[in-house]
């Protein structure tokens, strides 16, 4: 009796699994949605779960170090290194592909000494590192300390001045990295104000508020900040919808926004802004004076902006009423389209303070397939280009050039420089710094480490405290190799790049000089 008691018990153990089973495989067979699943219920079933896991398992296990996009391993481990551990060495050798072509920055066979070197070490920063104690296969050990670390400012004569002669309050500027568009609401009040008091730390640098407008996560650290207005006039407008002067003149009253850009583009999106509708909380709502939790799509353009010279008088009207210097952010496509803009500024006298120059590799949030993988030159095409275009039309000392897209390293940074920028802007080299781990589902509120998300759940794994130093670290730490890069190249300050420091290597290793002028003189002779 008893064991019959004991059979009865086990056997639903037994039945239940085979019932289930027995379920989901009818459920497949008589579904109309997934042929894969019809015909093959359980092999089908661990199809989809091995795709589901691909992007990890190739960012984590199969990827080459030098394969991965839109940032390599090698990249990706740059900025974690810079942020964490304050240090950018390696060991061994590159893992470049020196067979392929590519640019090369020139070395001068008598570099500068670093005490030869045009900047500014004072005052020191202080900043919390890491120092690793022990580190085996299965396990680290490290310790988080106080750092005194130099801050590599430009010295005052140096120093980049965007209005100077146009602008009642120009901003100077003692560093010639800072940080790209990145709105609150597309990055998380976490990251946002990580990313204010990290770079308020290290100081000399600005952060851009993206087309979301400013808040006051934005204005948590000590840092300057570059207002945007976009076709959405987000922070700029009134209920209906339309351009505010009152707000502007509220914002151009605030002290710590010292610029303003007019956003035409971006390298991810070369359109209006797009935000899913759950990242959209009641404080982002109230902040762009929208319904919450609605997708927003901005304009593709500015109503009324229709030509290069309607857009350079709004301009003008925004920097007299304002008394603060504005510019621009644009996305190449071509050199019919970048002439005509810039013959309107020759036409009208009006020239921005500055030009940023998105290239279509750029980063966002969230955009489409289509825009993201065959619109817009890629920075190091478009910014030479517009450099060539300014100084063809007389105009080029009389703005500056902000370069962008994926513009994360040392070396980077030094190739935009010497093909014509002035200044660069980074985005995802600090979404990195404060956590971000490529997930690549920005536009869906789901980042795992809470960067690109509004979820406050989710943001609970970005600890500011921890992250705003790892913000500074980064920032110093590829100053530092600018500088480096400068010694290298025999000029004494970053500044002083110019295509004479770079060269093209094609695949059959024929070098092209990038300087146009030496170029031609080689060429005729």
């Amino acid at each position: 009796m008893d064991d019959k008691k004991k059979k009865g018990s086990i056997l639903p153990f037994f039945l239940a699994p085979i019932g289930f089973l027995g379920w989901y495989y009818a459920r497949n067979r008589t579904q109309k949605q997934h042929s894969v699943l019809r015909n093959y219920p359980f092999i089908g079933k661990a199809r989809y779960v091995i795709e589901k896991a691909g992007p990890e398992l190739r960012q984590y296990l199969y990827d080459h170090d030098n394969t991965g996009k839109p940032f390599n391993r090698r990249e990706f481990g740059f900025v974690y290194t810079a942020a964490k551990y304050d240090k950018r060495q390696i060991g061994y050798g590159s893992q470049r592909n020196f067979d392929q072509d590519g640019l090369y920055m020139i070395n001068n066979m008598f570099p500068k000494q670093r005490t030869e070197l045009r900047v500014e070490q004072y005052p020191k920063i202080l900043t919390k590192t890491y120092q690793v104690d022990k580190e085996a296969l299965f396990h680290r050990n490290e310790h988080r300390e106080t750092t005194e670390t130099d801050p590599f400012y430009l010295p005052e004569e140096d120093a980049i001045i965007l209005g100077e002669d146009t602008a009642r309050q120009p901003f100077k500027v003692k560093g010639l990295i800072g940080q790209s568009a990145m709105s609150f609401g597309s990055l998380g009040d976490h990251a946002i104000s990580a990313l204010s008091l990290g770079l308020g730390m290290a100081g000399g640098t600005w952060m851009n508020t993206g087309e979301g407008s400013i808040s006051k996560h934005h204005q948590k650290g000590d840092v300057d900040i570059i207002m945007q207005i976009s076709p959405g006039l987000f922070g700029v407008r009134t209920a209906d919808g339309d351009f505010s002067w009152e707000e502007f003149k509220t914002r151009a009253q605030t002290e710590q926004i010292k610029a303003f850009e007019i956003k035409l583009a971006q390298g991810g999106k070369t359109r209006g802004g797009h935000v899913d509708g759950s990242k959209i909380t009641p404080e982002i709502a109230e902040i762009r004076d929208v319904e919450p939790y609605q997708d927003i799509n901005s304009p593709n353009r500015f109503d009324g902006i229709d030509t290069p010279v309607q857009l350079l008088q709004f301009l003008d009207e925004l920097r007299n009423v304002g008394g603060k210097p504005v510019g621009i952010k644009i996305v190449v496509g071509d050199e019919q389209q970048l002439r005509g803009l810039v013959e309107g500024m020759k036409d009208s006298d009006i020239v921005p303070d500055f030009i940023t120059v998105d290239g279509g590799e750029g980063g966002s949030g969230a955009t489409y397939y289509e825009l993201a993988e065959s619109v817009g030159l890629p920075s190091f095409s478009a910014v030479p280009m517009v450099d060539d275009m300014l100084q063809e039309y007389g105009l080029r000392e009389r703005t500056k050039m902000i370069a962008s897209g994926k513009l994360i390293t040392p070396d980077k940074i030094a190739m935009a420089l010497a093909l014509g920028a002035d200044m660069v802007n980074i985005a995802r080299g600090f979404m990195l710094s404060v956590g971000c781990v490529m997930s690549q589902i920005c536009h869906t509120n789901n980042c795992p480490v809470g960067v690109a998300t509004t979820d406050p759940d989710r943001q609970k794994g970005l600890v500011i405290d921890e992250k705003k130093y790892r913000v500074c670290n980064y920032l110093l730490s590829i100053r530092e190799g600018l500088f480096e890069m400068a010694a290298v190249a025999g000029i004494d300050s970053p500044t002083k790049f110019n295509r004479e420091h770079i060269v093209y290597k094609e695949k059959m290793n024929q070098v092209v000089n990038m300087d146009k002028q030496a170029f031609l003189e080689e060429n005729m002779s």
